[in-house]
């Protein structure tokens, strides 16, 4: 792994308490741990992805500049989820005060146990694609060698994505 400077992309969300709140505490959280965030999308409202909730989420995309590698990045990211609730092992799809997915890290491509970067589900989740569509829409997946406008443009994801406000 490099060190140095390194682009790092997240999607947060929140369906339970506070959600927008919830969005700007962990902003903060990030910028206080894991570098400058260079680039926000607005926040989206969509129903649940892969699973029942009564509760919608609001999800954003960020782009922040790292001097972490990306185990740390990593491991700061389980932390900031502590934070918010989020217990050890507790994995699946359910409700959550906060969730945050790295979805890049520069244009490595790493699969572990612990993580997969690039997220592997990003070219299936139109909540994850309208707001990286926003602030990265030419961003190159180094998987599957499209930018992320052309993987929106092909996204059969039929859940509605609103803009919140």
């Amino acid at each position: 792994m490099r060190y140095g400077i390194h682009t790092l992309v997240l999607s947060t969300g929140s369906n339970l308490g506070e959600r927008m709140k919830n969005l700007e505490s962990a902003i903060v959280q990030i910028k206080n741990t894991l570098g400058r965030i260079s680039k926000c999308s607005a926040v989206y409202e969509s129903s649940s992805w892969g699973y029942e909730s009564e509760n919608l989420f609001y999800n954003q995309c960020l782009e922040v500049v790292t001097g972490h590698d990306l185990k740390e990045c990593l491991d700061i990211v389980q932390e900031i989820e502590r934070k918010f609730g989020r217990q050890p092992g507790d994995a699946g799809y359910h409700d959550r005060s906060l969730d945050i997915d790295i979805l890049f890290f520069d244009q490595i491509i790493w699969d572990t146990e612990l993580l997969t970067v690039p997220h592997p589900r990003i070219p299936e989740r139109k909540f994850v694609l309208v707001p990286l569509a926003e602030i990265l829409p030419d961003w190159g997946h180094p998987a599957l060698h499209k930018t992320i406008r052309e993987l929106l443009s092909e996204c059969g994801d039929t859940l509605d994505v609103y803009p919140v406000g």
